[in-house]
């Protein structure tokens, strides 16, 4: 079969690496793809929302089936396109359609499904440009800290995390009257803080049966000890420590049954990815967030601790035939780091050559934010490079990452020095 990848980042390069290693795999096309997938896959020139110009692709290339990884051509209604089009509905395709999508795409919406079906979820409300006053109101109600969402897309950058009340109605202003996140936060969700130890829960499920993937943990903030502003994300580790069997059985039955029994009943068409972002609040989950796609830096995390054919489930989801399937995980450690560029997440610049790729090693390297010049790799990005170590321990995978970070290096280049040393110290703790 013949596969189309669509997105640039990391999390493509991943899922590409994932599905070349498959024997139902015949070619692997990836659009518009990075300097990695040009080494696994043919790169296309073709952006993730021109849909015209994809299901040309498709068609004259004889695609089998489509992954979509980003966020956006989902919230777009890609499936949708495909399906209303009598030529291109044969297409297998993994991703929801529009309606489904809207879990990521609108935070209020997320809110209201989680609260329809009874998915253990924070206080929250939602309050548009016209209500500030009334926000103002509502944020009083809080004990700090206090969190504001961005209803729409804002490239995992449209949460913030406010210290006192004074903040949160500064945020607010500056959200709904500024446009801080432009037209993402026309509408501003505000929340009830969780104060707990966050992960995430991957599951693909076909609208009637589903498998859950490893879990993760990841970082969002740019700096050391979780200080600084959000980023796209600067690292995972999988397994999760606190993540033991009770508390997993928890998430399936508290969260992951009532979510997709609710898009049954609520007659929401659903074949792709869940990513469930949760905390564990005393060993209870709550949920914080819906995605429609696999998570960035989480699949670079996620996709070296699963065995098997992957391809094989991504095809069994997209035909609706999920039933009885499963997929064995390696209980090896992982951890990622992310490289990024100088500056990130606000002005950086872009053109500077990466050296050490070429470096032998042990770990895994993923690459994101990057462009080919006469076969030389240029950064192109904030989020360049994503490096995975693999291990027995976390601190052997720890160490394995960190090791093949040195030896990568560009004007600029940054990355976090501690990712995954919480949960190396909680697992000591409990030896």
């Amino acid at each position: 079969m013949n596969v189309l990848i669509i997105g640039n980042g990391g999390r493509e390069h991943a899922l590409a690496w994932k599905i070349k290693q498959s024997s139902l795999c015949d070619q692997l096309f990836v659009a518009p793809g990075n300097a990695g997938t040009a080494s696994l896959a043919k790169n296309v020139s073709i952006a993730a929302d021109n849909f015209p110009d994809l299901a040309k692709f498709a068609l004259g290339n004889s695609i089998g089936l489509i992954v979509v990884g980003p966020e956006g051509p989902l919230v777009k209604g890609i499936r949708d396109y495909f399906q209303a089009d009598s030529l291109l509905k044969h297409i297998l395709l993994v991703g929801p359609g529009q309606s489904g999508a809207r879990l990521e795409g609108s935070k209020d919406f997320s809110k209201q499904f989680m609260l329809r079906n009874n998915v253990p979820t924070a206080r929250a409300k939602t309050f548009s440009s016209h209500q500030l006053q009334e926000s103002f109101k509502f944020v009083e109600t809080f004990k700090p800290p206090i969190v504001l969402k961005a209803d729409g897309l804002a490239a995992g950058k449209g949460v913030i995390i406010c210290s006192s009340v004074s903040e949160a109605k500064d945020n607010l202003r500056e959200m709904l009257e500024g446009k801080k996140f432009g037209e993402a936060s026309a509408k501003v969700l505000v929340e009830e803080f969780l104060d707990g130890i966050e992960l995430s829960v991957f599951v693909l499920t076909d609208g009637e049966d589903y498998v859950i993937l490893p879990e993760a943990k990841d970082y969002k903030r740019i700096g050391d000890n979780d200080e600084g502003p959000n980023t796209g994300g600067m690292g995972a580790v999988s397994p999760v420590v606190f993540a033991d069997a009770d508390f997993m059985k928890k998430v399936e039955e508290k969260v992951i049954q009532p979510t997709i029994t609710g898009l049954k009943d609520e007659r929401i068409p659903y074949r792709g990815f869940i990513f469930i972002g949760l905390m564990n609040v005393g060993g209870e989950p709550f949920v914080i967030e819906y995605n429609a796609r696999m998570g960035d830096p989480e699949t670079e995390v996620v996709m070296p601790r699963i065995k098997g054919d992957f391809l094989e489930l991504l095809i069994a989801t997209a035909l609706g035939k999920l039933k009885g399937k499963s997929t064995s995980v390696s209980s090896e450690y992982a951890v990622t780091i992310f490289m990024v560029s100088g500056g990130y997440p606000a002005d950086f610049e872009k053109g500077k050559k990466i050296s050490g790729l070429t470096a032998e090693t042990e770990a895994l390297t993923f690459y994101a934010g990057t462009k080919l010049v006469n076969d030389e790799v240029f950064s192109d990005g904030g989020r360049v490079i994503a490096v995975t170590g693999l291990g027995s321990t976390l601190e052997i995978a720890r160490e394995k990452a960190y090791a093949r970070v040195a030896t990568i290096n560009w004007d600029g280049a940054y990355n976090r020095a501690d990712i995954g040393l919480d949960l190396q110290r909680l697992e000591d703790n409990r030896k």
